[in-house]
């Protein structure tokens, strides 16, 4: 079985996020990155499959050579190759990441997919969709549960107020979601031997933008809260406060 895995790096979560002097990126001074979480449910969801069913498992993603460091922690966890879609800067869009992604995978027909549902950083779960309508391949999103016989697939995934199956065939996309495994964690041999796999680099297909970055602005700082002290006197100003500034009934 040959399954890609698409990984990108993105901000630790724990940052204290900060807008860049352009007011249209962000500050990275003092930022560390990470492989995205949600891509690492995928990675680990390939790995499992190919120990399963035998094959390869190859890490793509598209940036510039920071994104390296998302390749070799797929490394670090058992992926055998590393694609590096070179972006010849780091102001690109989702679908210009989608589009050379999706180049790249029509070219390699893998029997198998795998995204994170989402970035952490941009949060907006289209890169699954995208790539898949791209590749003519069909997708399933925010899958927490994914089994495989010959060549159907059966996949749960959570939707507003409980959870779909859904039945496919292969090949697909699939966007994994928290909850459909446990990511290992790299022990010393398999980050040593990390270390020795070469990164392919791939030229991009597309340097185009569909929209671009205006302003960037923090949220409004929340507002102190009100304490009331009068019990039911106070009821008249509470339903007040909520129909007027919080505009709730």
């Amino acid at each position: 079985m040959k399954i890609i895995v698409g990984v990108s790096l993105v901000p630790d979560s724990t940052t204290k996020v900060k807008i860049g002097a352009d007011n249209k990126s962000i500050d990275e001074n003092g930022v560390s990155y990470i492989l995205n979480p949600y891509d690492e449910f995928a990675v680990e969801e390939a790995l499992q499959l190919k120990e399963k069913n035998g094959g390869e498992v190859i890490a793509v993603s598209y940036g510039t050579d920071k994104a390296k460091e998302a390749i070799k922690k797929a490394f670090q966890m058992g992926a055998e190759k590393g694609v590096l879609i070179k972006a010849p800067s780091a102001e690109f869009d989702t679908y210009t990441a989608a589009k050379n992604l999706a180049d790249y995978i029509k070219g390699q027909n893998p029997d198998l997919i795998l995204f994170g549902k989402t970035s952490i950083d941009f949060d907006g779960l289209s890169v699954p969709a995208m790539v898949a309508e791209m590749i003519d391949y069909p997708c399933i999103n925010v899958v927490v549960k994914l089994d495989i016989n010959g060549n159907e697939i059966t996949a749960e995934r959570e939707i507003e107020g409980g959870k779909e199956i859904v039945v496919s065939n292969l090949p697909a996309v699939i966007g994994t979601q928290k909850g459909i495994n446990n990511p290992r964690y790299p022990n010393l041999k398999s980050i040593m031997a990390s270390k020795s796999k070469p990164i392919e680099e791939a030229a991009p297909t597309y340097n185009g933008n569909k929209y671009d970055v205006v302003e960037m602005k923090l949220p409004a700082a929340k507002a102190a809260g009100k304490i009331f002290s009068n019990g039911a006197a106070d009821a008249a100003e509470v339903v007040r406060l909520l129909r007027e500034e919080a505009k709730v009934i």
